[in-house]
């Protein structure tokens, strides 16, 4: 009996034992799985921001396993303790109120700004303009798709983690590119957007004047902005005003007010004429601003007028048609070869889309209208090259100044990626005028293809003027001036087709002729006239809005015609 007594002793002394173990062993499993100090102070926490090689970093619940993530550059407040893993990964704890008790990674956590952005290379998606600086819009070169830049630094971190800005340099040259054109890898960097679809479509389109094909143009999607307190009109019905009559702009609110006029395009500088003097003129140009034949503060009080009563205003910049800009700076221009002088075309010099100081004045001048003026957006019109040119061209007549080797209508989309991205940076609208020819399945001798204009501006605007067509274009059996309904109606199934054809297309916004046609035989243009055109273009799916060119501005037809503008902005 008392050995059996013993048996049982030991048994349940075992058993004991066991249990023992068993609960040190779950206790042991249980302290491993817990965060374990490395180092720190329980005292002192850490400030500082998160860092990583991409837009977000990978957060951690207090297992270590995977949770949410967080946007790069965000300021955190985290522990001094650092944790690791099993695997010895180490950790900090997030102390500040969002995101409170999980883990980051100690490589994702840095306590300056400046070492928020890990990348160390990219590489060009889409040709990029290099700035001078952050804070300006000096232009310091141009690199094309595909090559590697080197990371110097940024500017900013964007909302979403993104970087607005990186420095950079590429060989020589060093500066700033939008971050939004790069990628971080080669193989995507040489890719063209939807290579199947969109890009063959517009790598097979002709080139009539033997001066590029829309190959070596840009499809990808850029983001359209809204801004919140800068509302465009879903349809703009605009009466077009020279900066000769800026002055007298109470008498055109009087007219405009009981009809449907919303919007009006004012002049800030057209060809020989420009607007007002201004510190960016005087800069740039000192011809434009000495021939100014009105001052800023008129344009301000005639500005905030319209917008008091509740128009939306337009500045029209010509770009590469300005006399006075050659005159000051001839270096910059389109030069004859044969005297080396500066090419006279139609009566006009032509500084070259090429030359990136004709880009900086226009697109400088642009940001001084949205921020001095308080315009709602940045039209510009002639971006593009001369026109009817070819035979000089083709015989080496004209020297464009080419520095980079560019096709004329990469100049053209370049420079309007460049002047989207400034003045959407001071809350203003971009939009560019264009010939109606450009809807046409053709990169245009000029330069303007529609498709790579529209997929970058906000509004493209054509000028189909029914009397600068040819007398029977579209196999018309009547003379197509005089049935503008439905010319207009052909010609936008044109631009229909080469909206569909890229991802994102801007608003189309149309002139319109609002003066009687020149040509024989000669037909006034009268409210019908005009409402046949208004209507053609809503009846083509083109609701955009319109825009009436009368070049002299005339209170006297605007007056007969207003009966087609409708009753109520």
């Amino acid at each position: 009996m008392a050995t059996k007594k013993r048996v049982k002793i030991k048994v349940g002394r075992l058993l004991i034992l066991l249990l023992l173990l068993a609960l040190a062993l779950f206790l042991i499993v249980k302290i491993i799985s817990l965060p374990l100090k490395l180092i720190g102070s329980k005292d002192s926490d850490l400030k500082g921001y998160i860092s990583s090689i991409t837009k977000s970093a990978q957060l951690y619940n207090e297992e270590f396993k995977e949770d949410n993530t967080i946007t790069r550059g965000e300021e955190v407040e985290v522990s001094s303790e650092k944790y690791k893993d099993e695997s010895g990964k180490e950790y900090y704890k997030i102390q500040s109120k969002n995101n409170k008790g999980k883990y980051i990674l100690v490589d994702n956590y840095a306590s300056d700004i400046k070492d928020s952005i890990k990348e160390k290379e990219m590489y060009v998606r889409t040709y990029v303009t290099v700035y001078k600086d952050d804070t300006s819009s000096a232009i310091e070169s141009t690199i094309d798709k595909g090559k590697k830049l080197e990371v110097l630094g940024f500017d900013k971190i964007n909302v979403d983690g993104s970087v607005n800005k990186y420095k950079i340099k590429y060989k020589d040259i060093t500066g700033y590119v939008y971050g939004k054109y790069l990628v971080d890898n080669e193989a995507d960097a040489l890719l063209n957007y939807d290579e199947e679809n969109t890009y063959k479509l517009h790598a097979n389109c002709s080139d009539a004047y033997d001066v590029g094909t829309a190959e070596n143009l840009d499809f990808y999607p850029v983001e359209k902005p809204k801004f919140e307190d800068n509302v465009m009109p879903e349809e703009v019905h605009a009466l077009y005003l020279n900066a000769a009559v800026v002055a007298d702009v109470d008498s055109y609110i009087k007219l405009a007010d009981p009809t449907g006029i919303n919007a009006f395009v004012i002049d800030i500088k057209d060809n020989t004429v420009p607007g007002y003097d201004s510190p960016v003129m005087r800069k740039y140009s000192k011809t434009n601003a000495d021939e100014a034949i009105s001052d800023m503060e008129t344009y301000k009080k005639a500005v905030k007028k319209l917008q008091d009563k509740g128009y939306y205003v337009i500045g029209r910049i010509t770009m590469f048609k300005d006399s006075f800009l050659v005159e000051d700076h001839p270096e910059v221009a389109l030069i004859d070869t044969e005297t080396g002088k500066p090419f006279l075309h139609n009566g006009s010099y032509w500084p070259s889309a090429f030359n990136r100081y004709v880009w900086e004045f226009n697109v400088e001048l642009a940001k001084e209208a949205v921020t001095e003026i308080g315009f709602n957006e940045i039209q510009f019109d002639y971006v593009r090259f001369p026109d009817g040119t070819y035979s000089y061209e083709s015989r080496g007549l004209i020297d464009m100044q080419n520095e980079y080797n560019e096709e004329k209508a990469q100049a053209i989309q370049k420079f309007l990626m460049y002047a989207t991205d400034e003045i959407h940076s001071v809350g203003a609208y971009v939009s560019a005028d264009v010939f109606g020819e450009s809807a046409h399945n053709y990169v245009t001798g000029y330069g303007q293809y529609w498709a790579a204009i529209s997929n970058v501006v906000d509004v493209i605007s054509a000028m189909p003027y029914p009397d600068h067509f040819n007398k029977y274009d579209y196999d018309f059996d009547v003379p197509v001036w005089t049935v503008p309904y439905d010319l207009l109606c052909y010609w936008a199934e044109y631009v229909v087709n080469r909206q569909k054809s890229i991802p994102t297309p801007a608003i189309v916004r149309t002139w319109i002729q609002a003066y009687d046609a020149i040509k024989s035989p000669q037909v006034e243009y009268d409210s019908e006239k005009i409402k046949d055109q208004i209507d053609a273009l809503k009846d083509s799916g083109l609701t955009g809005g319109y825009m009436t060119w009368n070049s002299a501005s005339s209170l006297t037809k605007y007056g007969e015609i207003k009966g087609a503008f409708g009753k109520d902005k």
